[in-house]
């Protein structure tokens, strides 16, 4: 239903902000987070909250409140800033704008925050052109992976708008647009919120640039990026180390990020090619030796806290069949027998 009000008119600001709009917004916003409390607390005056927020939006007098700053460690810790309930419905509002605005100007082999795309589809395309160049050039393939530092911290609010008014014509969305990304910065003029939905569109928007310029200028026919990794593959090493600090070039200079050497990793095929917490190799797809340790560890962290009834059979089946669920998307047949024989045997005997 959402769909179908935006696509009326996309520069329609009248259009995108009423009350039949945010009601949609507000239910996909809010599935799975029904027993939440400040969910619960917004519901409770629920129209009169949407119709409040509708004329804040139409008078243009809407201005974004503060985040909740807390981390989560997955594994690695990061720094997550929540918003209010209100503004979190404006955010999906612009988010289910931008989607269908933009999806058609995303490359084919972008993976992150896209329906139908993701990690595992990520690594069977890297597999597929590493294979390829492998097979085509004896056994030489190259990779380049780069990685920009504090990717989210380092998106440039004024990049990004002009990159967005190339887009979005109409001013009245310019200016809501504005106030959500001026709402945060880590310092003057710089980044977007680990937690908004605004922001996985933002960054797919901001690196998109990038992934035009390498297809479309430097005539790139193997890249593959997800969120702010991004790899280019070659037969020919010093053509690719070329081709990549091109790309590294374009990102400092246009995009104002900075890739350090450190994260720019050069490999052979035949060493592995570490993306997307997995390895690529000429013949499989590994998970990384710490990705493994970990989930192991987890594994036997669940065991105990089953039979120490911490947790419900439910639970622990939940936690097992998700690890078993990664594992199908690569060659792990060893690894899951070893979890069947030498954890799970003794707990379902």
């Amino acid at each position: 239903m959402l769909k179908i009000f935006i696509s009326i008119m996309h520069d329609d600001f009248e259009k995108i902000i009423n009350i039949e709009n945010l009601l949609c917004a507000w239910r996909v916003f809010r599935a799975g987070k029904t027993k939440k409390a400040d969910i619960m607390v917004f519901e409770r005056n629920l129209e009169d909250n949407l119709f409040a927020l509708e004329f804040d939006l139409k008078r243009e007098i809407y201005r974004h409140g503060k985040y909740k700053h807390f981390t989560v460690s997955d594994p690695k810790k990061r720094d997550i800033h929540k918003a209010e309930v209100r503004d979190r419905v404006v955010h999906q509002v612009l988010y289910d704008y931008l989607t269908p605005l933009v999806e058609d100007d995303f490359i084919e082999h972008s993976y992150s925050s896209r329906l139908g795309k993701g990690t595992h589809r990520a690594l069977r395309s890297l597999k597929f052109f590493s294979e390829e160049i492998n097979r085509r050039n004896f056994g030489h393939c190259y990779a380049v992976k780069c990685d920009a530092r504090k990717y989210f911290d380092n998106i440039d609010h004024g990049v990004l708008l002009e990159i967005l008014g190339k887009k979005i014509k109409n001013q009245r969305i310019t200016r809501l647009l504005l106030e959500i990304i001026n709402s945060f910065q880590v310092k003057p003029g710089k980044g977007v919120p680990l937690g908004n939905v605004t922001s996985q569109i933002f960054a797919n928007i901001y690196l998109n640039e990038l992934d035009q310029y390498v297809l479309k200028n430097l005539k790139v026919r193997y890249y593959i990026r997800y969120n702010d990794d991004f790899i280019i593959l070659d037969s020919k090493r010093n053509r690719l180390c070329e081709t990549a600090e091109m790309a590294v070039r374009f990102a400092e200079e246009k995009l104002r990020l900075e890739i350090p050497k450190g994260k720019t990793v050069f490999r052979k095929l035949k060493w592995g090619i570490d993306f997307c917490g997995s390895i690529v190799l000429p013949k499989a797809i590994l998970i990384r030796q710490k990705t493994k340790h970990r989930m192991i560890c987890n594994i036997a962290q669940a065991i105990k806290n089953y039979k120490n009834e911490n947790i419900g059979e439910s639970e622990f089946s939940q936690i097992i069949n998700s690890y078993f669920g990664l594992l199908k998307y690569c060659d792990s047949f060893n690894l899951r027998n070893k979890i069947r024989n030498e954890y799970l045997y003794e707990t379902i005997f």
